[in-house]
């Protein structure tokens, strides 16, 4: 009887030893992805992200609890971001286009210059390595922050005034520059053109909903360099390139549904309250990078 209840309480156990770690993983790795694909997705809509500013922080720190020693974490968190706003960048460009919000001016041919520059950025960071671009990342978001809070034209706006054109300098040099900083960052076109196009005078429904398809261009460029070339992650499996597939895959699966939520919701944020949460979004990714 003593016998067959040390056999019962061994075989318990071992079960339990080999369940643990599964539980683990969902409980760290697979839950944390979905709840902030579902984040992803509402930002991809309200601010044009697609997915940046939030996956880089977050799949940096699960990379960096999971990975072996050799794996660059921020090599793998930059990789796939710019592969998760491929997929949610043109879902809400396809959106955002059904709704008429977007302004053909303002995209084209701005767009094909960002793409040029993304190209640039992504093979430069596969070079340079995810120490300096998380400085550089943390860097940005803080002079991002501080620009939308001091200078004036983001935080409000005049709906009187007629909207100014994008001038050739600002699409050609300055869709370049675009398309190099936020590929090398991983975060999507939207962190400087969102501000750019405020500042000509858009609302931020607009601005935002034109943040997508200028996102599209660094996402596809970056995807392919980083699947090509991208070493952070590409020795173990589950992985192309520096892409995660699976974090993605998980990151998608939360994102999308929100993004069909979320396109109804966008006409009715006024735009003060729109202009603001941006920036709070900026202080909380900031907050995470340095006090997490």
């Amino acid at each position: 009887m003593l016998s067959a209840a040390r056999r019962t309480v061994a075989f318990f156990r071992k079960r339990a030893n080999h369940c643990l770690p599964n539980v683990v993983r969902v409980l760290t790795f697979v839950l944390p992805l979905l709840a902030l694909g579902l984040l992803t997705g509402v930002t991809t809509v309200l601010f044009g992200f697609g997915g940046g500013f939030v996956v880089v922080p977050v799949v940096y720190y699960v990379t960096r609890a999971q990975a072996d020693p050799g794996v660059d974490p921020m090599a793998v968190a930059v990789a796939t971001a710019t592969a998760v706003m491929v997929v949610n960048a043109l879902s809400a460009t396809l959106s955002q286009r059904r709704a008429g919000r977007l302004r053909r001016d303002y995209v084209w041919p701005l767009a094909a210059y960002i793409g040029v520059g993304a190209v640039l950025g992504s093979l430069v960071a596969t070079v340079v390595g995810g120490g300096a671009q998380r400085v550089l990342f943390i860097a940005y978001i803080a002079v991002t922050l501080l620009d939308t809070l001091l200078r004036k034209g983001f935080l409000t706006h005049d709906p009187d005034a007629e909207p100014r054109l994008l001038g050739r300098r600002t699409t050609t040099a300055g869709g370049v520059a675009i398309g190099a900083v936020t590929s090398f960052l991983g975060v999507g076109g939207s962190v400087m053109t969102v501000p750019l196009l405020r500042r000509r005078g858009l609302p931020m429904g607009e601005a935002t909903a034109m943040a997508n398809p200028l996102s599209l261009p660094v996402a596809v460029a970056g995807t392919a360099v980083y699947a090509l070339f991208g070493e952070g992650g590409g020795a173990g499996p589950g992985h192309l390139g520096s892409v995660d597939l699976v974090a993605g895959a998980l990151l998608l699966a939360g994102s999308l549904p929100a993004i069909a939520v979320t396109r109804r919701l966008v006409g009715r944020v006024p735009d003060r309250v729109h202009a603001v949460s941006y920036v709070v979004l900026l202080a909380v990714v900031l907050a995470a990078f340095l006090f997490v």
